[in-house]
């Protein structure tokens, strides 16, 4: 074989030898990009501030971890009830440091790292389920979950409520402003302690746990809760007073995640990971409302004079509103930075408009069909 027909033979050789190495190179690049397309296992800690189930919301927490591993096999959800892991100012801090990947935490109770986060706050501002339900559309809550995300690192995902039947339980009725003046009652923190005290009654915050002996000892006349609280607790006392789903309380739960974690996740972790919490979120919207609405199906009255669940009227919610004035909005005006102050009264306004455009029985919520629930939500 003479050289030039060696030196062909090796230029073909050579050219298949690149060929097959440039193929190689080309599919181990491509191989790690397929991968990339399904979501990576994740171990995750869940904290919160509200108890385990059989609570609903506790419920739709446990939803979120049974869940988890079939929307990303391999994957864990540890969950943490009523603060068994941090208390929400410390979540709230270990989530900016990375410490903490996900919480469900009651907005304003993170206050003390971030005032601003009262700007959402207050009872007689959100009336109805579907002001409730449309929280999320207000410019005050735009601002704080864009705040949040810059300024905190902390990423939003939506916002439950803890109950749609916040409101007044005690021995007696709580009906009207006048039926506070004097008395002692369990309140929920220091912006329902600013109402209370517009209707001249004597604010006491306690944990939920020490409430059941203060009224069984008359150390307090009654308590600001949800139904399900109230539902825990009916022997002590049997009247129990709503005014639509915040005229007493404002109690918005929001799901976040820590930004040094979140953001380290593959562009398909977080997709499946953001699709599982807003169906947690619609699952516990249900079940509070199916709690709260079969709890008032057993135990509701239209005699205000009966014990039980009685549900204020139109008339009755504004001459509590009207009682305690911009009580609320002074306290929180107070110990939040002058720049927030426009936001608190936008609040109230945005809050107030949506009411009036979701009046009772509107709303999606009060026509979801509870019996498909029944069976998980446990009603004494």
């Amino acid at each position: 074989m003479n050289h030039g027909c060696l030196l062909r033979r090796f230029r073909v050789m050579f050219t298949a030898v690149m060929l097959a190495a440039a193929l190689s190179v080309t599919l181990g690049a491509t191989q790690p990009a397929h991968a990339q397309d399904k979501p990576q296992k994740v171990v995750l800690r869940f904290a919160s501030d509200f108890p385990p189930p059989p609570h609903p919301a506790g419920l739709a927490m446990r939803y979120l971890a049974d869940r988890l591993p079939q929307v990303i096999p391999g994957s864990e959800a540890r969950l943490y009830f009523a603060g068994a892991l941090y208390t929400i100012p410390e979540a709230f801090e270990a989530m900016r440091q990375g410490n903490l990947e996900m919480t469900w935490m009651q907005i304003g109770k993170a206050a003390p790292v971030d005032p601003w986060m009262m700007a959402l706050v207050g009872p007689g501002i959100l009336t109805t389920v579907g002001a409730v339900d449309n929280l999320e559309k207000t410019k005050t809550y735009q601002m704080l979950i864009d705040r949040l995300q810059k300024k905190q690192l902390i990423t939003v995902f939506g916002v439950g409520h803890m109950s749609f039947g916040m409101g007044v339980g005690g021995k007696k009725r709580y009906v009207k402003p006048e039926d506070f003046n004097g008395k002692k009652v369990r309140s929920m923190g220091p912006v329902e302690n600013a109402v209370l005290d517009a209707w001249k009654a004597n604010p006491v915050v306690m944990g939920f746990g020490e409430v059941p002996n203060a009224m069984e000892s008359g150390v307090i006349d009654g308590l600001m809760t949800s139904l399900g609280g109230w539902n825990s607790m009916r022997e002590q006392a049997p009247y129990y007073t709503m005014g639509g789903a915040g005229a007493f309380v404002g109690d918005y739960y929001m799901i976040s995640a820590s930004r040094r974690w979140w953001d380290r996740l593959s562009p398909a972790t977080r997709t499946a990971l953001d699709g599982l919490i807003k169906e947690t979120i619609q699952v516990q919207k249900e079940f509070n409302w199916c709690f709260d609405k079969m709890a008032y199906d057993k135990y509701g009255t239209k005699d205000p004079s009966k014990p039980g669940v009685y549900w204020l009227t139109s008339q009755e919610v504004s001459a509590m509103v009207n009682a305690m004035g911009d009580s609320a909005t002074r306290y929180v005006k107070s110990k939040t930075p002058k720049e927030a102050s426009p936001w608190v009264d936008n609040f109230v306004k945005e809050g107030r408009e949506l009411s009036k455009q979701n009046p009772p029985g509107s709303s999606w919520i009060e026509k979801v069909d509870c019996s498909k629930h029944a069976s998980k939500l446990v009603i004494k």
